[in-house]
């Protein structure tokens, strides 16, 4: 399921449900499952650990925030349709509205992509922008309260269904929260296959792909008339890549990727160093012609693809769903994570509306399983490449990613080719969409 797959949200299809809904987990997955339940329930709770800000800073709970991020088209397409005018909000706290087929200068497989033919909107900024311009929203609305300073300590059960959360308010005060349907959004560190456990429940079954990656990331001062996204992703065989992302603030966000142990160092001169191994010098100029903004950098370690598979558990508490990281996780180098909580809190929308809270979890998962596949494909199926990392693609699997690995070294010269795999990219379109004859003539048959 992708954008051109997804039934698009519509505002008018859910009929109220029940009183109070409870989200644990107050980040993207979170407040947009809390969007599309204040359409269904009287009033909804987002609680989270970590205190609310008021501007857009990162939180402790977020320890990616200081990474670059992306809003792929599903994620930007989709966040309109919830919040009509968010983009207008991203550009007016600083964000930038882009062009990703001219604007992103993408170097892979030997190449730079060449540029598409039409314009395809990309909005640019930091994570704790994209996260505030959601927030208000979502509080600004007099169904949601968000509650922040207030940890999640366990679930409530009543029977055989979820029947509230228990919680440590800032005070110290424990309280019982009652809900018709506890939502969970707390990441990857999700505490709901240990309950399941602990009470009688199966657990989802795991698939992990390790591919030990770790990020460091810094800031530097970037030309106001200066819109260029320079990308290098880790291509197999290749252990390192880097970019540099245009932020709010006239500011660049200039991160470097190891693979499998070939981690980027933290000291300045390192750094640098380590940018200058990437195929292409532009990341590494930006570094040495830019003024820092600091000298910190932030390193970030993502040990693996992590996907729980809620979906094939016959027996599952009612009043109880989880999203987001909580069900799959991805490899940062595709920035796919707030985009596949924007589709997954679609097909919430889409199964409240389809069936209310009878039998929601089973729907919910089967419809979410749906917008994870392509994202998972994409993001395993690079990573499996490598031979380092345990496990190996299928046959089939195999013949795809050799028939990408082509398109993408004559997308270098083919804007067709090279809008089209940007819209797998952007999670606009399935992989499969590259199979389509026109796409597959202008891969296999010889070039001109």
């Amino acid at each position: 399921m992708t954008l051109a797959s997804v039934p698009r949200y519509d505002p008018d299809a859910a009929a109220r449900v029940g009183d109070h809904a409870v989200v644990v987990g107050g980040s993207v997955a979170g407040l947009l499952a809390a969007r599309v339940l204040a359409d269904a329930f009287d009033r909804v709770t987002v609680v989270d650990r970590d205190a609310f800000p008021d501007d857009p800073v990162a939180r402790d709970g977020v320890p990616q925030a200081r990474q670059p991020h992306v809003l792929l088209e599903a994620g930007r397409a989709t966040l309109e349709d919830l919040f009509p005018g968010y983009g207008e909000d991203v550009v007016a706290a600083g964000g930038l509205m882009l062009d990703w087929t001219t604007d992103l200068v993408h170097y892979e497989r030997g190449g730079f992509l060449a540029s598409g033919a039409s314009p395809e909107t990309l909005y640019a900024a930091s994570r704790p922008l994209f996260e505030h311009a959601i927030r208000a929203r979502v509080a600004a609305r007099d169904d949601v309260t968000l509650e922040g300073d207030c940890a999640f300590l366990g679930y409530r059960a009543d029977g055989d269904r979820i029947a509230g959360v228990d919680v440590r308010r800032g005070d110290g005060a424990r309280a019982s929260v009652d809900a018709d349907l506890v939502v969970d959004a707390t990441g990857r560190a999700s505490k709901t296959p240990r309950w399941l456990a602990d009470n009688g429940y199966p657990t989802p079954p795991e698939d992990t792909v390790d591919v030990d990656v770790t990020y460091a990331t810094t800031v530097v001062e970037r030309p106001t008339d200066d819109r260029r996204v320079l990308f290098s992703p880790p291509t197999p065989p290749r252990t390192r890549g880097g970019g540099a992302f245009p932020v709010e603030g006239d500011r660049w966000l200039v991160t470097m990727q190891g693979v499998h142990g070939d981690d980027p160092p933290t000291d300045r001169d390192g750094f640098v160093e380590f940018a200058d191994s990437l195929p292409v010098p532009q990341v590494a100029r930006v570094l040495r012609e830019q003024a820092w903004v600091t000298d910190d950098i932030a390193s970030y370690p993502f040990p693996s693809n992590r996907r729980r598979r809620y979906e094939t558990l016959d027996d599952f508490p009612e009043g109880l769903l989880v999203v987001g990281d909580a069900v799959a996780s991805f490899n940062p180098v595709y920035g796919q994570g707030m985009s596949v909580a924007a589709l997954e809190a679609v097909c919430l929308h889409r199964a409240l509306a389809d069936g209310g809270r009878e039998n929601l979890a089973a729907r919910f998962f089967d419809r979410a399983t749906a917008a994870v596949d392509p994202a998972w494909l994409l993001a395993t199926s690079s990573d499996l490449a490598r031979p380092q990392t345990d496990g190996s693609l299928a046959l089939h699997e195999r013949a795809f990613d050799r028939y990408v690995a082509r398109l993408v070294e004559r997308a270098h010269d083919d804007g067709v080719l090279a809008t089209a795999y940007g819209r797998v990219l952007t999670m606009e379109r399935s992989p499969t969409s590259l199979l389509r004859p026109r796409l597959a003539a202008r891969t296999l048959l010889p070039s001109r």
